[in-house]
């Protein structure tokens, strides 16, 4: 009986301390994850500045990005840690959705966390084929315009193309709105910072989130003229869309400080690998 019990026990210790060793593993891809997100929108925000100021022939979006990283010492190897970190990514957002527990209201935030893992498992692949020497499938305002004509051939294709570019949208939208009130700080560990650390994280997170957001919906915005005009020309690539605030009455002053965004956007992203309660 004592054997019996004895052995009960160590069996439910075994597998407690699977538990803990699977969720430990989870965090640390969620954090890397975190890391490759910020050297990526880090060096497109670099980019975009040179885009802004006239310097620079490349791309201010990610094929752009991942450009920058292989013309670096050891940049292959780079790059097949960032495709990695973006693996990882998606690895933790797909247990978010899949192991989840709660309620039928943590069903929107499991289908979310879903969307989340396909896109990443899209860009890991992606970054891994341009490691590779493939190119990554091409320029993104390509992509977007070779998408956008496929989906226009669709039935009922220009309502699906225009719903993309609302959803778009509306994604831009509360994102801004969610960084400018600061709902970021309720995923992080605000204890673990001293002040002046959660002052330059939230400063980080509202600009880098206000700035995303306006990104998002400025490409949905160019989805949807695409859809309107029934021309897939009209849609825009991540480069395209931010070289179109130069065209603002603003100029290219606009774009400055949506690429410094962005960049305060991969610097809260890095912050999050560390003080994000994963």
């Amino acid at each position: 009986m004592t054997s019996s019990h004895a052995r009960g026990h160590g069996s439910a210790a075994g597998a407690s301390g699977r538990r803990t060793a699977d969720k430990e593993s989870l965090i640390l891809a969620g954090r890397a994850g975190f890391v490759a997100r910020g050297v990526v929108y880090v060096l497109v925000g670099v980019l975009a500045v040179q885009v802004a100021l006239g310097e620079g022939g490349e791309s201010a979006d990610r094929q752009g990005a991942l450009g920058q990283v292989a013309a670096q010492p050891f940049g292959v190897v780079l790059l097949w840690a960032l495709a990695a970190g973006f693996g990882c990514m998606a690895i933790w957002r797909g247990a978010g959705a899949v192991l989840a527990r709660g309620s039928a209201r943590k069903v929107p935030e499991r289908l979310l966390n879903g969307g989340r893992a396909v896109f990443y498992a899209v860009v890991c692949w992606a970054t891994a084929a341009y490691a590779a020497g493939s190119g990554g499938g091409g320029s993104g305002n390509a992509q977007s315009q070779d998408w956008t004509a496929a989906a226009l051939k669709l039935p009922y294709g220009r309502v699906l193309v225009a719903l993309a570019g609302a959803v778009l949208i509306g994604v831009g939208v509360v994102l801004a709105v969610r960084a400018g009130m600061r709902r970021f700080l309720r995923k992080l560990d605000n204890g673990a910072m001293s002040h002046r650390t959660r002052q330059a994280v939230t400063g980080m997170g509202v600009g880098g989130g206000v700035a995303r957001g306006l990104v998002f919906a400025a490409a949905g915005s160019f989805v949807l003229i695409a859809a309107v005009t029934f021309d897939p020309h009209r849609a825009k690539g991540l480069d395209a869309t931010l070289r179109s605030f130069t065209q603002t009455p603003a100029g290219p002053w606009l774009l400055v400080v949506v690429a410094a965004g962005l960049v305060l956007f991969g610097g809260f992203s890095f912050a999050s690998a560390r003080w994000r309660r994963l």
